[in-house]
Order: C-alpha cells, then structure tokens, then sequence
C-alpha cells in the first residue's frame, strides 16, 4: 500500500466480483465510503482478494478517523466535559490572576479608603490560596483525609470580619470591572493600534466585535498551519524524489562522459604530450645556440692569448711561492730541533734589538737638538 490520501470504498456488497474482491473500475466510479487512513490501489486489490472484504468490515465497526464507533460517543462527552472543566479552571484562574495584579498595582501607594478593601481582599485570596494547597475542597473531605489533618474550619478563623467581606464583595464586582476594561482595551490597542485614537463609543463598538476577530483569526492560523503541514509534507516528498532524479542525472552524465569525451581523450593527450616533446626539444636547442654565441662573442682569439698569458704568469707566481713556503717550513722544522736554549737565545736577541733601536731613537733626538 503506498501512505497518500485516503480512498472511498462502496458499501454496496452487490457490487463484489465473484472471487469477494471489489473491482477496480467502481473505485473509479466515485461510490465510495470513507475509510480509516490508508490508500489503496488497483494493484493492492488485484493483490490481496479478501482485503476489501474485510475493509468492508471494518467500515461498519470505525469511523473515517481509525475510532470505534462504540467508544466514539463516550469520548466525545468525555472531551466535552473536559472542555467544559478546562474553560471553568481558565475562568477562575483568570480571575485569581487578576485579582493577584490589582493587589499589587493598587497596593504599591494605597489611599486610605482603598487600605481596607485591598487587605480584606488579600486575607480572602490567601486564605483562598491555603484551601487549595492543602486539598481542603469541602465536596472531597468525606473520601479521603486532608492534609495535616486540618479542616476548612481551621482556617476560617483567619478570614476578617462578615462586614468587611461584605463591604469587600460589593465593591469587587466594580474593581473588577475597570481591571478588565482596562485589560480589553490593551488587547484592542495591541490587536488594533489606531483605536488608542478612537472615542470611548468607537472602543465599545471595537470591543464587542474583538473575541469574534480573535476567533476568525485563530481559524485562520489553524488553516494557514495545517496548509503548512501539508506544504511541509510536499516538500518532503520532493526532497525525497530529488535526490532519485539527480542520481539518474549524474549516472547519465558519467555515461556520457566515459563513452563521449573519455574515448577520445586518451588520443588527444597523446597528441598533446608529443607536441610538448617537441616543443621543448627546440627551446632546448635555442638556448644552447645563444649560450654558444655568447661565448663567441666573448672569448676573441686576442682575449684567449691574453687570458693564456696571464694564467702562465700565476702558474709561475704560484710556483715560485711554494717553493719559498717549503724553504720556510724546511727552516722552521731546523729551529724547532734546536729546543729550550735556542728559544732563549731568540729571546735576548730580540730583547737587545728592541734596545739597539730605542738608543737609536735617543741619538736621532739628540742631532735634531
């Protein structure tokens, strides 16, 4: 079976072919009931002879969503209880959640005539509060114990007096009025800013159309989310698909490429490769040709004989110096025979040198005198 839309089967049982399965040309036809979630094909029916019997059977036990039918209407009363018990519970909480921000607005600089009605309210809301933090709910006392073994008896005590409750219940319904009027009008100057500059009437006008705008709008976010799971949906089946159809694209392409451009480019870069053997052959060549015009051009036969006599010149230079180092080293090797002593000698003759030329000085200083 392949997981698309959802197909519409005859209830018609005389519409079965003989071997009990449904023909394929009447799911074409458009008499068709809803089924749970599940699409078939032609082929799956072909396929699978009893499974449109037993869809048949199961139309009569489900609804188009997968539910019994059995248990479709006690969950719908369930679900509607629990709507009903959740709009209660956001009610109230609404309600304790405002009166919890008018404490806090209204008791931050409090006038003398507002002092009382603000701790009254505050000692009824905690005292609200404890009851529902401890389970001390009067309707469930008889099954089961509260906690700490207290009663709703235990913190009534801690309420003020009966006139101050009364004075309190009198003048909430009116607080309470401006607090939600003053919230309405903040939702309506968030959902629609030009009415901060309409007139009171135009903003009652505005008010009462508002829960309607909010709803149309809610519809509309719920249909643009469900086209977006559906757009969603599609995409991820075309991402699915695009990858296929690329694969296919590049097998081709690799085809094409080895049996079109490979077979011929093993002859085109052998053809290549020749020519730049050839190429730099001659480069090779030429420039062996100009290295030997330059040494043409440099060397000329007067410039060689002259070069050549001066390289005779040095040979001779550098013969006449070995042979003068060799007479030193022989001359020096004789002295170092000689040991100690002749060292002493060398010393006195040059200390008696150094004496001959300073009195030699002294004497050319005395004739300049």
């Amino acid at each position: 079976m392949n997981g698309a839309m959802p197909l519409r089967f005859p209830r018609e049982t005389g519409r079965m072919a003989a071997s009990g399965a449904v023909d394929g040309k009447f799911l074409q036809q458009g008499w068709r009931s809803q089924l749970p979630p599940c699409s078939l094909t032609d082929g799956d029916l072909s396929a699978y002879p009893g499974l449109a019997n037993l869809l048949m059977v199961l139309t009569k036990h489900m609804d188009s969503s997968g539910m019994s039918i059995a248990l479709a209407q006690p969950l719908e009363e369930a679900t509607k209880e629990l709507q009903m018990h959740r709009a209660n519970w956001l009610k109230w909480e609404a309600l304790q959640r405002l009166l919890q921000e008018a404490l806090l607005e209204l008791g931050a600089d409090p006038a003398p005539q507002d002092k009382k009605f603000l701790e009254t309210l505050e000692h009824q809301l905690l005292v609200a509060e404890l009851k529902r933090v401890l389970d001390l709910d009067s309707s469930l006392q008889n099954s089961r114990p509260s906690v700490l073994g207290l009663e709703p008896a235990n913190l009534t005590e801690f309420l003020p007096a009966h006139q101050e409750l009364e004075q309190m219940q009198k003048r909430l319904p009116t607080e309470l009025e401006k607090l939600l009027k003053a919230k309405c009008l903040a939702l309506l100057g968030y959902y629609r800013p030009e009415s901060d500059s309409a007139g009171g009437a135009a903003q009652s006008i505005m008010l009462g159309t508002l829960a309607e705008s909010l709803a149309t709008e809610k519809q509309h976010l719920k249909e643009a989310r469900a086209q977006q799971e559906e757009l969603i949906g599609c995409l991820e089946q075309q991402k699915a698909a695009y990858p296929q159809v690329l694969l296919r694209c590049l097998a081709l392409l690799k085809r094409l490429a080895r049996e079109f451009r490979l077979g011929v480019q093993s002859e085109l870069d052998q053809l290549n490769t020749q020519y730049l053997e050839i190429k730099c052959s001659a480069m090779f060549l030429k420039i062996r040709l100009e290295e030997l015009n330059i040494l043409l051009e440099t060397y000329t036969p007067e410039k060689v004989n002259v070069h050549r006599m001066m390289r005779d010149n040095l040979q001779a230079s550098l013969s006449q110096e070995e042979q003068d180092l060799a007479a030193s080293r022989k001359i020096l090797s004789n002295y170092e025979i000689l040991g100690p002593e002749f060292e002493e000698l060398v010393k006195e003759y040059t200390r008696l040198q150094a004496v001959i030329e300073n009195r030699r000085w002294v004497l050319t200083e005395f004739n300049k005198d």
